[in-house]
């Protein structure tokens, strides 16, 4: 039998908000607390939906320009801590790190931005750090963790909520995971191919 995990707290980092609506207000109504930055919180806060900023968890600020927001052991070890090792459980509770169920993330559009013949300097800073960290942290960690790598997969997790409710079990995770290794991949492979391009 699959091992069912329920989903109580889901960090939500995207780059892209379109498409969200539907899914927050699913996890919403199932009392899903929301957990986010900058931009996201505010655009879950203006749905109506209370969201803790993931500064009050780490107790640090985005910095260097927004470049490391989510970057922080309170995070990734909320993430990455394995629920069924206890040793894993003790840290977890000696340096207050929570648990995240589920992580959303949706990253910056590296590729259209090539596409759009911006500059060097724009292009860099669409190279995602935190969230491509986010998503190999997730599926890392698929056991426990529900990862959502990209906007095209958010209709997915709805379907599954609507079926379901908030719990999903190891094949889907699991699934969630493989799909989330191949937009990491599609998205070191774009950048890789730029900078070939670039050293001619």
């Amino acid at each position: 039998m699959s091992e069912v995990k329920k989903i109580k707290t889901a960090l939500v980092s995207v780059f892209h908000k379109d498409g969200l609506d539907e899914l927050l207000a699913k996890l919403n109504s199932e009392g899903v607390k929301f957990l986010s930055t900058g931009g996201t919180q505010k655009f879950i806060e203006s749905l109506g939906y209370e969201c803790e900023a993931v500064e009050n968890v780490t107790t640090y600020p985005s910095i260097l320009g927004g470049r490391v927001k989510t970057l922080h052991p309170k995070v990734f070890g909320g993430i990455l801590g394995r629920r069924s090792l206890q040793s894993d459980q003790e840290q977890m509770a000696k340096y207050e790190i929570p648990e995240i169920d589920l992580v959303i993330v949706d990253l910056y559009p590296f590729e259209q931005t090539v596409a759009e013949g911006a500059s060097e300097a724009d292009i860099i800073e669409k190279i995602d750090i935190g969230g491509i960290s986010l998503i190999r942290a997730g599926a890392k960690n698929f056991n426990d963790v529900v990862i959502v790598p990209s906007k095209a997969e958010y209709g997915v997790l709805l379907d599954i909520l609507k079926e379901n409710g908030a719990q999903t079990t190891l094949e889907q995770r699991r699934m969630f995971a493989t799909r989330a290794f191949g937009v990491s991949s599609h998205y070191d492979t774009a950048i890789n191919s730029w900078f070939v391009s670039t050293n001619k």
